[in-house]
């Protein structure tokens, strides 16, 4: 990798790092929950409709079952979710979205939505950024 590589990498990790930790603050200090914990219930709603196993849950997060796990753990002890084990493997339990969770998600997209407002990402650049990231993410998830 030569140095122009390098430092896109770095520009981009270092971006993604400011931005979640934005997204972070706004979110711990208006609605209690972080970025990730947001970020793994907003996928879930978006999994069949709002359940989904630990395990499609990691493959949609790019997370591990047992951090998938270790992360509902807390969400579902304030009421956002709820998890029930599998009869013949653990590794099927299916967590579902509570309507409590659902107000959540509903609330913090508001504040996300601003917040990325807020963001100075020229308008005229986002397709292509998205694209251009998109088209990485497969390739080293």
């Amino acid at each position: 990798m030569n140095i122009k590589n390098t430092q896109f990498v770095f520009a981009l990790l270092s971006a993604a790092n400011g931005i979640e930790g934005r997204l972070n603050r706004i979110l711990s200090n208006v609605k209690g929950v972080s970025f990730t914990e947001y970020y793994l219930l907003e996928q879930l709603k978006d999994l069949h409709n709002g359940a989904a196993t630990r395990v499609d849950l990691a493959r949609a997060v790019n997370l591990t079952p047992s951090a998938v796990t270790r992360a509902l753990k807390p969400l579902e002890k304030i009421g956002y979710v709820t998890t029930q084990k599998g009869e013949r493997d653990a590794r099927q339990s299916l967590a579902t979205l509570t309507p409590a969770g659902e107000e959540l998600l509903r609330d913090a997209n508001n504040l996300v939505l601003d917040e990325i407002a807020s963001m100075s990402i020229p308008k005229n650049i986002r397709a292509e950024l998205i694209q251009a990231l998109l088209n990485i993410a497969p390739k080293y998830s």
